[in-house]
């Protein structure tokens, strides 16, 4: 069974790793939402995953003791953003990270009043992005630049990265 909380500072090293799994190297190739074909190097690391404990809200999933999803939400003004999205590979495809998800827009909606949740997609990942149109997200067209020469977010391998802006209502 799985059960949600808030992360605890104790949580960084299975949060990042986690984060880590899910999306770079050869081990996130065991799931789906791999981003090794496009960057290397990190996806987060123990300061950047502190710092979202310290000053946003981290949601971590458990199961049998164990960190299998996490998700950041910030509250902002009027809606929620959603980021540091992530499920063991190993357990992608069965509903964990749709629950993972639910829970995020419960928490957006119910505890902090938001009338939305938004988030920043890589424009390349086609199905990442398919994956949260089924779910209710809308793609905006909003284009933000890919933090290229800050190795913090990893090492590009392709010069055509950005982010695009999804939102989804609430409620």
């Amino acid at each position: 069974m799985v059960t949600f909380r808030a992360a605890r500072t104790s949580d960084v090293p299975a949060v990042v790793a986690l984060v880590q799994s899910a999306y770079r190297g050869d081990a996130s190739r065991a799931g789906w939402t791999t981003e090794a074909d496009l960057l290397e190097g990190q996806r987060a690391d123990p300061q950047m995953v502190r710092a979202a404990i310290d000053d946003t809200f981290v949601l971590v999933a458990e199961q049998d003791g164990r960190v299998v999803g996490c998700c950041q939400l910030e509250r902002r003004d009027g809606y929620g953003y959603f980021g540091m999205f992530a499920v063991d590979p190993a357990q992608q495809g069965n509903g964990l990270g749709r629950a993972v998800l639910a829970e995020a827009e419960r928490i957006a909606r119910d505890e902090w009043g938001a009338g939305e949740l938004r988030m920043t997609v890589i424009v390349q990942r086609d199905d990442l992005i398919a994956w949260y149109e089924r779910r209710g997200f809308v793609r905006t067209g909003e284009l933000s630049p890919f933090p290229y020469g800050d190795e913090r977010f990893g090492r590009p391998l392709r010069a055509d990265l950005a982010f695009e802006t999804l939102t989804k209502k609430l409620g």
